[in-house]
């Protein structure tokens, strides 16, 4: 039948199933384009964020990801009893037959290599750490969580990295970072919400990729993807008009673009183009913020004499640290930052004093910068790799020099301020560092523990997506740590 006659008589047609659908779509931009222009109706999902469950203890996130996997044996787990171990095989009932890695499966012995530094306690804490080589974030041990006993079950970079920002070793899920600016929104509309630094380190012996998958949206609203800042040059490419183009004529270049953007939008529905159309008008706003943002002329020289000289050189650590500590009072939520070259398969003692040089006074510096401006206790900071060294060598052992290949069964992070409680060790492992004794820490408890104190039920925080109520944590057992919380 192609109609019917109502009691009026007239005549009307009746709708396929495209037309349908097309008229949906159709409502759908309409909603969407309201929503933009701030009109009571509808907002297309996601561009509105969800909101905390509770009152956050946290209001951003500062996450220092040391890419490559820091030794936790040489850094924050002492093993003093494994001095009288060197150059004797790890034991078979430590080993267990646990997988490892085709850079040392291969090897005919797997001798203990004890750790070459010196370690004290540091703080009324008590924690034992490698005082030789961070001797200034020592003296913050008491405002600091130490975690001791994080695993996951990846055993190589790509996988490892990806599980530990997105919850999962297979890419294209959403990053931490992107659910916290779902959960959240920006407190800054001239700012993103997420943005990423990537800092170069000064021993480039053995680097592994970084890629952009690590801060993706994922199925999330393209909104949320971090925005990655250069560490040299111009922080975003194109954020300065061409020689010869004023503001002006760029505001007006936007508005037609974005005028064939609302036609797209209306005739197909598509949530990407709106995110395209919010990214241009942010990217506008960008071009005023951030050159006062990275304009570091503004700080003290108090500020420098805290982080150190190296702070004045763009894309150091300490100069990374502070433009994080600079998005953190301008309202971004969660600033993500990447320090290369932690992956120690040889040469440690060659290499590990650069990275601690790297990073250790930065640390300091930023936790009691963030201290004294009042932001520490509302911003969490987070420092570690994706998973631990062993604690046999890899290739060539002497006193003085050895390797680590990678170890996911035990590692340690440590996390400060936003609601952590300060001088706190959980966690435990064997003499050998290479098994968990005591108080387990999977990276879903790290990932729900974050979330919690960002205000969030890590069941409860959800994205539908392929028919299912996706999340952070996933489907297997996961909870916050309250021994953690301050």
């Amino acid at each position: 039948m192609n109609g019917y006659t109502d009691p009026s008589g007239a005549l009307h047609r009746a709708r396929t199933r495209r037309e349908f659908f097309a008229s949906g779509r159709s409502l759908l931009g309409t909603a969407a384009l309201a929503s933009l222009a701030g009109t009571p109706a509808v907002r297309a999902a996601g561009t509105e964020p969800v909101g905390p469950h509770f009152t956050p203890r946290a209001k951003r996130v500062i996450y220092l990801h040391m890419v490559g996997g820091p030794s936790q044996m040489d850094l924050f787990d002492y093993k003093p009893a494994m001095t009288e171990w060197y150059d004797r095989d790890l034991p078979e009932s430590v080993r267990m037959g646990q997988r490892l890695t085709t850079m040392t499966s291969g090897q005919a012995r797997f001798p203990v290599a004890p750790s070459r530094y010196r370690f004290s306690q540091a703080g009324e804490c008590g924690m034992w750490m490698n005082t030789e080589l961070l001797p200034w974030l020592a003296q913050k041990a008491d405002d600091i969580c130490w975690i001791r006993s994080m695993h996951t079950e990846a055993i190589n970079h790509e996988p490892a990295i990806t599980a530990l920002q997105t919850g999962n070793q297979i890419t294209g899920r959403p990053c931490l970072g992107a659910w916290a600016s779902y959960g959240l929104g920006s407190e800054n509309e001239n700012l993103p919400a997420f943005v990423v630094l990537v800092a170069v380190p000064s021993n480039r012996e053995q680097e592994q990729a970084i890629s952009g998958r690590l801060w993706s949206a994922g199925y999330l609203p393209g909104e949320h993807a971090g925005v990655s800042f250069r560490s040299k040059g111009d922080p975003i490419l194109y954020i300065n008009n061409p020689p010869g183009v004023p503001s002006a004529v760029r505001r007006r270049s936007i508005e037609s673009v974005n005028r064939l953007n609302r036609f797209t939008l209306e005739a197909t529905g598509d949530p990407e183009t709106l995110t395209r159309m919010q990214q241009y008008e942010m990217a506008f706003r960008m071009q005023a913020s951030v050159p006062e943002l990275t304009d570091l002329s503004q700080e003290s020289q108090s500020t420098f004499e805290l982080y150190g000289e190296a702070a004045k050189t763009p894309g150091t650590f300490a100069n990374t640290v502070l433009m994080a500590r600079r998005l953190a009072e301008r309202g971004v939520r969660f600033i993500q930052v990447y320090h290369n070259n932690w992956d120690h398969h040889s040469n440690l003692a060659g290499r590990m004093p650069d990275q601690c040089r790297d990073v250790d006074r930065p640390c300091y510096a930023l936790l009691e910068d963030l201290q004294q401006r009042g932001l520490l206790d509302e911003t969490l900071i987070i420092w570690g790799g994706e998973f631990g060294r062993t604690i046999y060598t890899q290739g060539r052992l002497s006193r003085q020099n050895y390797g680590r290949d990678h170890h996911p069964r035990c590692f340690t992070i440590w996390m400060a301020g936003g609601g952590i409680r300060g001088g706190t060790i959980y966690g435990e492992t064997d003499d050998f560092s290479y098994n968990i004794v005591k108080d387990p820490c999977h990276i879903r408890d790290f990932h729900a523990t974050v979330l919690h104190l960002l205000g969030f039920d890590h069941e409860r925080l959800s994205f539908r997506y392929q028919g299912l109520d996706q999340r952070l944590t996933g489907v297997l057992p996961a909870h916050p740590i309250p021994e953690l919380i301050a």
